[in-house]
């Protein structure tokens, strides 16, 4: 069995980095290259770095940013915002990311999925799908940072995701996205099982146990998280050596 990811989420907003709840993220967490740097330092497996408001301010990707930072990034880069071409890819790979996230582009654009697996690997594809849970127990997703509503369910574009090259899912629940209550599971574990590529789950981690339950019951491959590591003092490593202890494996 593969080790199962421990990934620290950067939400990057006008200079800094942020947190709130169900993506209105307003708090104000501190300086992105200090952040990586700690992270660096505790060895986290991968980092995911997400610009917020690129999509909405219909901008590309902040290219010298993600240069910067990537000097002081010592473990595998994910960077997502604004992308919406194959070049925007080819630029964030040559300033040191290693794997791009796509959420609204590759809801507007599903080939361009292809077009990166093509041309740059599967393992650089990671498709971002935010979704919403609505009073009926439909899940749909949502764009441009869980704003737009697209009709589509994850269930099916997270297999269309996979037809198309993508080397993983990046699912986040909107409803559960800062508030630390645990995981959506009933979405986590239909998308898991509905696909063969690693689904990473994201949005409303509040201890380790939560980790333990999103890996166990909703078939998780890598659980990301935010708050609990800008808000308490829970570390990447304790969650690990939690799981360890759980008989999942982990990466020490």
């Amino acid at each position: 069995m593969l080790k199962v990811r421990i990934i620290p989420t950067l939400l990057y907003k006008n200079f800094g980095l942020v947190k709130g709840i169900s993506f209105d993220s307003w708090r104000r967490v501190g300086s992105a290259l200090q952040t990586i740097m700690v992270y660096s330092m505790r060895e986290v497996d991968e980092l995911i770095f997400l610009d917020i408001t690129a999509t909405g301010e219909q901008r590309d990707p902040d290219f010298e940013v993600v240069d910067d930072l990537a000097d002081d990034c010592f473990m595998p880069l994910t960077v997502g915002g604004g992308i919406q071409t194959i070049d925007h890819v080819r630029q964030l790979l040559m300033m040191g990311a290693d794997k791009v996230a796509i959420n609204t582009g590759a809801v507007r654009n599903p080939q361009l999925i292809k077009d990166i697996a093509n041309r740059f690997g599967s393992q650089c594809a990671v498709v971002s799908i935010d979704y919403k849970t609505h009073a009926n127990g439909v899940h749909e997703i949502f764009t441009h940072s869980g704003t737009r509503a697209t009709g589509l369910s994850p269930v099916t574009f997270a297999q269309q995701a996979e037809e198309m090259g993508a080397g993983e899912i990046l699912l986040t629940s909107i409803d559960r996205d800062g508030t630390m209550q645990g995981y959506e599971p009933d979405c986590l574990r239909q998308v898991s099982k509905s696909v063969s590529i690693p689904v990473i789950a994201s949005g409303g981690a509040g201890n380790a146990e939560d980790m333990y339950l999103a890996i166990d019951r909703g078939k998780a491959s890598a659980v990301a998280a935010a708050s609990i590591f800008h808000f308490t003092e829970q570390t990447p490593l304790e969650m690990k050596h939690y799981l360890r202890g759980k008989n999942i494996p982990v990466r020490l």
